[in-house]
């Protein structure tokens, strides 16, 4: 009987929480098989057999484990079951970053979902069962009334085998709208969950971003005309060209550049007496994973291409959505950009993700009227938001900052040269 313990996974985290178990109690595993899901503070990562035998789990799912306690046992010596299938080894230890504790952000970039395709038909006793969306199943008949009636599968509750939607559960839902079937009138129940570590890191982390700098948030709006008139123009041939869509991200990242090496102390942070400053952008991009907010890192974004730049944040969007994002991939920016738009946010006060010390919110695009020229038009608008901390950045600083940035988008032709191009032609 072999003990597989808790491994060390960081030189300031003591304990973990023992998330799920992956394989039963007297399963026969396979070498390097995983069997258990544990999560840190900072990160959730796989325990794997460290030898082939019938398991006997120590610990329990929602169990608190110090690092080094015994989570699981081993039977090396048990045979192995006829008929087993194999198994394909795993790698020993993956540690896959769930949060970062310097996360301070109260918004997050939206990752985008992948669409919904058709299941194969499941067996006859069952019935067909057909995806309606993100994974949702209903049978045929209740499938063609949700599409008919344009009803969100989501806010139906499933009472099939499978958690498969059924005719009488579309039926129920259209008979009673805004409340959910099956849930009893004016109920008052109460129900407690044990903060994950995730949650109980960014509350920490919240609480000491407001109470350890002198934040304070200036606006801005910019007209994203320009920007959508070149998506619109090129997005085609640069999808074409590049693989990857033409997104906003790109944009705002160049902007977000371009502004900090003219407002380094932006880009700066305090450590003890001293400020810190940096000669390039590692830029943080807010993430919305399963699992909490992350924010990944983009490496001298000042030195990337537009293209460049779309690869990384789709690479960085995916690995977080499957959580696979590496402690080294979640540490280090300097600055970092949030999007609330994509959930709806017209404005907000996003939160600095420390030690950095200032951080760019995105927020809605919506047409408002607007005076040009003395005239009222109508223009597709976004407000912007940088907080930052008083401490080290003045606020002459922060708003010429934020002036650069929208000058930048409202003219992306100067995101090229980071100046405009007659004027650099004219050495102006």
């Amino acid at each position: 009987m072999i003990d597989i313990k808790v491994p060390a996974v960081g030189e300031s985290i003591s304990e973990v929480t023992l998330v799920k178990w992956l394989k039963k109690e007297g399963q026969y595993v396979e070498r390097d098989e995983v069997i258990a899901e544990l999560e840190s503070e900072k990160a959730t990562f796989e325990v794997n057999a460290e030898k082939a035998g019938i398991l006997k789990p120590v610990g329990k799912e929602g169990d608190t484990l110090k690092i080094g306690d015994v989570v699981a046992q081993i039977d090396e010596t048990a045979a192995k079951p006829e008929g087993a299938p194999a198994t394909e080894a795993q790698p020993a230890v993956q540690q896959t970053s769930t949060a970062q504790a310097a996360n301070g952000s109260s918004t997050a970039t939206a990752v985008a979902t992948a669409a919904p395709a058709i299941t194969k038909a499941a067996p006859a006793a069952q019935g067909p069962v057909t995806a309606v969306s993100n994974d949702i199943k209903a049978t045929p008949v209740a499938a063609a009334i949700i599409s008919d009636k344009k009803i969100d599968a989501g806010s139906i509750t499933p009472s099939g085998t499978g958690g498969k939607i059924l005719k009488h559960d579309v039926l129920e839902a259209l008979a009673h709208p805004g409340r959910t079937p099956g849930k009893e009138l004016f109920g008052r129940q109460d129900r407690r969950e044990k903060m994950s570590n995730l949650r109980k890191t960014v509350s920490r982390r919240l609480v000491e971003a407001k109470n350890t700098t002198a934040m304070l948030t200036t606006f801005n709006e910019v007209d994203m005309s320009a920007v959508m008139a070149l998506r619109t123009k090129y997005k085609d041939k640069f999808k074409e060209r590049h693989g990857v869509n033409l997104g906003f991200m790109s944009f705002f990242t160049k902007a977000t550049c371009y502004a900090l090496q003219e407002w380094p102390a932006v880009n700066a942070y305090i450590d003890g007496d001293e400020l810190v400053y940096h000669d390039y952008c590692d830029i943080s991009i807010a993430v919305s994973a399963p699992k909490g907010l992350v924010v990944p890192v983009i490496r001298n974004a000042e030195s990337l291409s537009m293209a460049d730049i779309e690869k990384k944040v789709v690479e960085l969007a995916t690995k977080a959505r499957d959580n696979k994002l590496s402690m080294e991939e979640m540490q280090g920016g300097t600055f970092t950009i949030t999007n609330g738009g994509v959930f709806g946010s017209l404005m907000s006060t996003p939160i600095i993700n420390i030690p950095q010390s200032a951080i760019l919110g995105m927020h809605k695009i919506e047409e408002r009227a607007v005076v040009v020229g003395g005239q009222i038009v109508v223009r597709p608008m976004m407000y912007l938001a940088v907080s930052y901390d008083h401490r080290i950045i003045d606020g002459r600083e922060s708003v010429s900052f934020l002036v650069r940035v929208k000058e930048l988008l409202e003219s992306p032709d100067q995101l090229l040269f980071g100046k405009d191009p007659v004027k650099a032609l004219l050495e102006l």
